[in-house]
């Protein structure tokens, strides 16, 4: 027989078009029909009426909500669908992540917050066995490594390139072994992988919502209208010719869509005809069996097969569904929210620390009851396929954002309860969340207060402050007493330019902080009177820029860089660096229709435009910190820091309002022109994990196309990307998600910004112009970039590290004045640095008596000679504050215990490895990270 899987399905985005409010609630229908807690109800109430059927439920957080609202009653009868297979949970993450700008932290957060609620809830039969993501656009290979190790059986997706679902579907490889990681053994990270039929959608012709236009079925044979014949003859066809592209005789069928169910009686009735009618052909010797299905039972059947299956070791990126249509954009699209959402994570990583080493006492203390529950809650939603991937109506955007805001006003609440114990000081704190535009009211009107450094990472950390003042020389203490070198240096005309009205100092103090692992150091900052006005800039460029480690050289007479050097290696690379854009595709082109917009990026050339060939420069040198200032037009400005002590060097870019008067949608880009020799390689991070090799117009498992030569050459850059040949690597770690590539040999683009005239069509109804109160004329967006120059043996020692401090970087927090006596300047929850090859991913409170610990080996097996080996760590003697009574490890997602985590075996058609068989050590309190392995343990603790 041909088994033909009927799985109904609803796809409801946790914002989109409406907010993640006005989606459950059915609110503002005007904009779109979709009520989410009408669906649940409809979906219930029809499960309870016939055994047979089935339904699978995807986002947690919407379900979640919908739970709390019922009564015991209701959730008895819902448990018991549950146990009884007939309501299935598949995927149970918070939302259904984007996978091209979401970093691997924060999707695992938001995976662990679902999945512990399914399980709370109802045990082993609530826990899904399948990864689902129909709806996000591309695939990264982490988020498979992840799905893997969470002890998932399997991953099923609807979009895939066009070229790429054509070979496939005639190779019958549209279900697939993807093997996720080059570190890690097989079968860890493999993922069985499926491509469904039509997306996420019914076979044409057989949609029977509420929504939909397609014919019921009319069973009367007395009515004209009779169908059923047509029905049946349709669908065997439907189902035949699926079957000619799929390997087995089990086909599957995605029977909803986007917000669907909502009067799921209309589905089911169908649907029960639809199964009735078709099975009844068997008599007359039809070979087709249709039944109720659900993604996991599927599964199981093509597990039965016994089959070998093709291998993939690389990813889905980029996708594009037609020849011009590449969604590349959302990777760079509203890059404050992207920004904003990766600051939020570093965050709440702090919070969620804080709250373990301060002990119950964080929670409700001195300033009143503060939680992570509300951060933690706000980043899963911003996790979504439209949220931070940029791709949802504004009115969303900002309620993502107030969210993110939301969360931290109660973390900040925590935070300053737990460092009140810690330190002994009753002190009130304060947050300045606008350090990058230089506002800070209690620094800038203050003559002595004192800078708190949380680092949130499990290695002691330097790292530069810049604090916006209005006296022009000041003390600095750090925790031991010593004097820090500090230096002022005048504000600059794009950041007085950028904060508007939001703050009024005249100058910067600048000084370099080092905290200690998993703690924080305390700075005693007072004015100094009668002193000089701080050092005025010179104009034009330096020739040369230089400390310890590096060097930059400038042309004077452009003001652009020329040149980078790392001292250490006598290392020098010709660079080259501006800004440009692309002009976007309005849909006037012969060739296609599509424009440009915050999905898809289509520029309507292949040469973008410089801004301006020259710079107008001023530069500053002083013992703390090197810079030149950089001033392209009125919407484009930078700033080249050098600081003493670093090996990176600094691009703080500032781009914004994006001119438009011209009528032309712009895309704006930085490149950088090396002379390292690349032949047409280069080289992304995925989700901020593993590191994937890109090539011009190559794809690894088809012969691509190429019908974009810009677009289709771009992918997902989360922390990171490089060039390199056999000498020199350059590496750029980025402060968000951006969209890059190399157009050019020894070139590297990364896409800043974007401000768009067009809707692209793909559903939201809307132009990507971000405008806001303080912004009206367009948004200004500022970032960093570092650029480390190294040898290609050892790049990763320094890139890794860099990239973790710009995701997880320390948290500054401030009081008014001068400390008390008894206070504890220092402070660290580690009794010792962790290796460098080891970190600290996750430490945050479980229950009352125990916290959730992941430790990670960061580097990949090939890239260091020194960090890629394995590393030993002693979990009884990790932490200073904490007595380690007891530990069981966890898989990744937290939701099973390590050995009792079994998945299905596949077999590969071609293995490349074989299957290495390691054993654990004997002591249960120390325990060994390989390359690239995440380990997970709940520790049960009491403070020391």
């Amino acid at each position: 027989m041909l088994n033909v899987h009927l799985v109904p399905h609803t796809h409801d985005d946790v914002g989109w078009l409406k907010t993640v409010d006005q989606y459950f609630y059915g609110d503002r229908n005007d904009i779109q029909h979709a009520g989410v807690q009408y669906i649940l109800d409809s979906v219930v109430d029809q499960l309870i009426k016939n055994p047979d059927r089935r339904f699978i439920y995807v986002e947690t957080g919407f379900f979640y909500r919908w739970w709390k609202q019922q009564s015991p009653s209701m959730q008895q009868t819902v448990k018991q669908l549950v146990n009884e297979g007939r309501l299935e949970f598949v995927n149970g993450g918070w939302c259904m992540s984007d996978e091209a700008t979401t970093h691997y932290s924060a999707v695992i957060d938001q995976m662990t917050i679902g999945l512990r609620f399914l399980n709370e809830t109802f045990g082993v039969c609530g826990r899904p066995r399948v990864a689902w993501h129909i709806d996000p656009f591309g695939h990264a290979r982490e988020h498979a490594s992840i799905f893997a190790q969470m002890g998932y059986d399997g991953f099923f997706f609807g979009r895939v390139d066009y070229q790429d679902r054509n070979r496939r579907r005639k190779a019958k490889e549209q279900e697939l072994l993807w093997r996720a990681s080059d570190s890690l053994t097989p079968p860890m990270a493999d993922l069985f992988t499926g491509i469904l039929p039509n997306g996420y959608n019914p076979p044409a012709g057989f949609c029977w919502d509420q929504l939909c236009s397609d014919d019921p079925i009319r069973d009367d044979p007395d009515l004209e209208d009779y169908n059923v014949d047509d029905v049946v003859q349709r669908f065997l066809r439907a189902a035949k010719s699926q079957a000619l592209v799929y390997k087995t005789n089990h086909i599957i069928m995605t029977m909803g869509s986007d917000f669907q169910y909502e009067n799921a009686n209309l589905w089911y009735k169908n649907l029960d005809k639809l199964i009735r009618y078709v099975n009844a052909q068997q008599a007359n010797g039809s070979n087709i069996n249709v039944l109720y299905s659900t993604p996991s039972c599927y599964l199981q059947e093509l597990h039965r097969a016994n089959l070998t299956w093709s291998l993939k070791t690389d990813d889905f990126f980029p996708y594009a569904d037609n020849s011009h249509n590449f969604w590349t954009g959302y990777f760079t699209s509203r890059p404050a929210l992207k920004r904003y959402e990766r600051i939020s994570s570093s965050n709440l990583q702090s919070c969620n620390q804080l709250e373990v080493l301060g002990g119950p006492i964080s929670r409700k203390g001195l300033f009143g009851q503060g939680d992570s529950e509300t951060l933690r809650k706000a980043m899963a939603v911003a996790q979504h396929h439209d949220a931070v991937s940029g791709t949802e109506k504004q009115h969303v955007a900002n309620d993502y954002a107030q969210r993110l805001a939301k969360g931290w006003q109660h973390c900040q609440v925590l935070v300053s309860n737990s460092l009140a114990s810690l330190t002994g000081s009753s002190a009130e704190r304060i947050y300045c969340d606008n350090l990058n535009v230089s506002v800070c009211p209690l620094t800038e009107s203050s003559k002595k207060f004192s800078v708190s450094v949380y680092n949130p990472l499990g290695r002691t950390v330097t790292w530069p402050v810049r604090l916006p003042v209005n006296g022009t020389a000041y003390s600095v203490i750090d925790a031991q007493g010593n004097s820090v070198d500090s230096q002022v240096l005048p504000l600059s005309g794009a950041t007085q330019e950028v904060r508007r009205n939001r703050g009024f100092a005249v100058n910067e103090l600048v000084f370099q902080v080092q905290a200690p692992p998993l703690g924080y150091s305390t700075y005693s900052v007072s004015l100094l009177q009668d002193q000089p006005s701080p050092s005025f800039p010179q104009h034009g460029a330096p020739t040369v820029m230089q400390n310890k480690f590096l060097q930059v050289t400038f042309d004077p007479d452009t003001g652009l860089l020329t040149g980078l050097s790392n001292l250490e290696t006598k290392q020098t690379v010709k660079l080259t660096q501006n800004f440009y854009w692309y002009n976007a595709s309005d849909g006037n082109s012969p060739e296609s229709q599509q424009t440009s917009g915050a999905y898809i990026f289509r520029p309507n050339s292949s040469t973008p435009f410089m801004v301006n060939s020259k710079a107008k420069v001023e530069h500053f040198q002083n013992t703390v910190v090197q810079e030149v200032r950089q001033w392209f037009a009125p919407w484009v400005s930078q700033v080249v820091r050098l600081y003493a002590d670093s090996k990176a060097v600094e691009l703080e870019w500032t781009v914004g309002p994006v001119p438009v008067n011209d009528g032309q949608g712009k895309e704006v880009i930085t490149r950088l022109d090396t002379s390292i020799k690349t032949a047409e390689l280069f080289y992304t991070d995925s989700n901020g994990r593993e590191v994937l090799q890109r090539r011009k117009d190559f794809r690894p498992t088809w012969q691509l196309k190429q019908t974009e030569p810009i677009a289709g050459n771009y992918y997902p850059i989360n922390s990171r990307a490089f060039i390199k040949d056999d000498v020199d690597q350059l590496t750029v770690v980025t402060d968000r998600s951006q969209g890059g590539g190399s157009i050019y040999n020894g070139s590297l683009e990364i896409m800043l910004h974007r401000r768009l005239l067009y809707d692209d069509y793909r559903g939201v109804g809307e132009a990507l112009d971000e405008q806001s109160e303080i912004f009206p004329d367009g948004l200004v967006v500022r970032g960093r970039l570092l650029l480390s120059l190294e040898r290609p043996a050892v790049a990763a020692d320094t890139h890794r590290p860099l990239a973790q401090e710009v995701v997880s970087q320390p948290l500054l927090s401030f009081t008014d004045g001068g400390l008390s006596q008894n206070t504890a300047l220092e402070f660290s929850g580690l009794q010792a640095s962790l290796p460098p090859a080891v970190h600290l991913l996750t430490l945050s409170q479980w229950d009352e008596e125990s916290v959730l610990l992941r430790l990670e080996h960061q580097f990949q097996s090939w890239e260091s000679k020194v960090n890629s080996q394995p590393v030993k760590v002693n979990l009884q003697k990790l932490f200073s504050t904490l007595d380690v009574l007891g530990v069981s490890e966890l898989n990744l997602s937290a939701n099973q215990w390590k050995e009792e985590m079994s998945r299905f075996d596949w077999t590969p058609e071609k293995d490349e490895k074989p299957l290495l068989k390691t054993f654990e050590d004997p002591s249960v309190w120390e325990v060994t990270l390989r390359p690239m392995e995440i380990r997970t343990f709940l520790l049960r603790v009491t403070l020391k």
